[in-house]
Formats: C-alpha cells, structure tokens, sequence
C-alpha cells in the first residue's frame, strides 16, 4: 500500500510511520515543520524516519493548496490518506484561531478534495477528546458535540463534518479517530506530561491551571499508532475513541510519580484554571474494541516510566530545549 501520511514529523505522525514502514507500506510524510514548538524535536524524529526503506519526505504545509496540488499530481496513486497534520493546543487556539481554522479545516478539505479528483479511496482523520466539552464520563461516540469551548475543537469538528460530506456524497471510506491525551518518548514540550518531566529534573517551577485534580484518559502512543494503521481496513464511516479505557489519571498523581522516579521534588505553581480546557476525561473505547480488534497495550505508569527513562538518556537534546 501507499499511504501519504501528513504530519510525519510530528510526535504522533513518526510513530504512525514507523508502524506503517513495519508493515511494508511505502509512506510519503508531509510535514511543514513549523515553530509551533522547538523544530530540533521534530528533525530528531524526522532524522530516524529518513534512514528507513520506503519513506520519503516532503516539506510541504496542507493549508498551501498550489503546493499539495502540486504534490498529488507528482506521486501517482495512492491507496489511502491519514492526515495528522494540525495545529495543536487547546489554549494557542485560542491566540490563533484563524491559523487553526485555516490548517485544521482548510487544509482537511484541500486533502479531500485532491482525494475525490485522484480517486484516493481511504482516509484517516486524527480528531480529538476535546469535543466532548460538557457531556458526561466517559465520553461514547454518540453524544452530540456540537459545543467545542476552543477554536482547536471547532476547526476539528469542522473537518470530522466534510470528511463526511465527502464520503456521503464520493464514496471514500474515513475513519475518524478522537485521540484521548497521547503521551510518550519524543512527545510535543507544550503538553503536560513532558513538560512536567523536564521542569522536575531542572528544579523550574512546575505550572499547573487548577488545583492539579483534573483529571485525564492517557493514552500510550505506541497504542494510539497501531489503532491508527488498524483504522485503514474500515470501510464507511466511522467515529472511534482511541483511549486508555482505564479510570483517569490526576496531574497531581502524575507528578507524584516523575517525583519518585527521579527521586526530585516538585516545586508547584498553581494557575488560574483556563476556560478551554476540559476538566476531566475518560473514553469508551468497546467501538474500537469491536471494530478495530484493538485495546491499548501499555499501562499507564509503565508508559511513563518508558517516557522518563527516554528524557533522561537525551539530555543532549533536551537541555536546551525551549518548552
């Protein structure tokens, strides 16, 4: 198979690559390699993907129309899309909605629309747990959500909405994926859980909004990849929570454990709490379950301590690294 995989040098994306590359898939990973976070992090993951037999690269961003047009024409066929491309962060989002609109919606409708005109018959869409704002735990694929509380929810809400349109109206197979707080080795420095782990081994105060009890469904990234790939053989339309499945974990629990795992103490700094974010999470995964034949592997600490062992053997990288 043929896949074009955006998003490759992301946190997500170079996991879903190597899965894909595992299997013999032939990939082409797009990504723009923006400063929406430090780019060394991004060519560190870029770098282990461009060695490897059957990926190729192209720096290309999916909001550029001339450029992915371009791009399509270029390649030939292709056997599916899984676009993980996005911009990220519920509260950036807030800063920057036109850009999030414009990469999230826009360039999701650029990447179906080149699909419909090259008859590319499978797409992935990476979507996330930040729709369910104010509906009750755990969240199922049926509740309504229809009242994102960042422009980040809304422009993926927006995309889950045309990725149907084009399978209604086209034919092409999606599988929409709500992603529930994904965690792991070379993760993005914006979420909490890198971000914890670097400001206890420097001594920086670690920033929490809230009072630390909010809670999350986190979800191993390892596990998230393979649900991915699994989601190419769906055929339809599908919206699937790809979670944990366990009950969800505080921050303060969080940092209680990175504190005995390096054996440093947390200097906590406590913030407002901030108006996009949900407070807690917690996914229903039987849909993945049942139709995927998937459930995450990894437990929850031992992903951690798989994280944290990574962070302390790349202090090359990660000392200087902007957070």
């Amino acid at each position: 198979m043929r896949i074009l995989l955006t998003g490759a040098a992301g946190f997500i994306g170079s996991y879903v690559a190597r899965a894909l590359l595992e299997k013999g898939y032939e990939v082409i990973g797009l990504d723009n390699l923006n400063a929406y976070y430090d780019v060394r992090l991004k060519f560190y993951r870029l770098n282990t993907l461009l060695t490897q037999k059957g990926f190729h690269f192209f720096p290309i961003d999916i909001s550029d129309w001339v450029s992915l047009a371009a791009l399509f024409k270029r390649i030939g066929p292709l056997d599916a899309v899984i676009n993980l491309a996005a911009r990220a962060g519920v509260r950036a989002s807030l800063e920057e909605p036109l850009l999030y609109h414009h990469t999230n919606a826009t360039g999701s409708l650029h990447l179906l629309e080149l699909m419909r005109h090259y008859q590319v018959p499978r797409y992935v869409l990476a979507s996330t747990s930040s729709l369910y704002a104010g509906t009750p735990l755990p969240f199922t694929e049926e509740q309504p959500v229809n009242t994102p509380i960042s422009p980040y929810a809304a422009s993926k809400k927006a995309a889950e909405v045309m990725a149907y349109t084009y399978h209604k109206h086209y034919g092409i197979h999606v599988s929409v994926l709500r992603y529930f707080t994904v965690y792991g080795p070379a993760g993005r420095p914006d979420m909490s859980i890198f971000r914890f782990i670097e400001w206890v081994y420097r001594g920086q105060a670690v920033e929490i909004y809230g009072d630390g009890r909010q809670s999350r469904d986190f979800t191993f990234v390892e596990d998230v990849a393979q649900a991915t790939v699994a989601a190419l053989r769906l055929e339809g339309y599908a919206i699937l929570n790809i979670g944990g499945g366990r009950a969800p974990t505080s921050l303060l629990e969080v940092v209680e454990f990175i504190e005995r795992f390096l054996n440093k103490k947390a200097k906590l700094h406590f913030l407002p709490p901030q108006g996009a974010d949900l407070v807690h999470t917690q996914a229903d995964i039987s849909r993945a379950q049942t139709l995927l034949g998937w459930h995450p592997q990894v437990d929850f600490y031992d992903g951690l301590a798989r994280t944290l062992n990574w962070h302390l053997s790349n202090r090359a990288l990660l000392d200087n690294l902007t957070l």
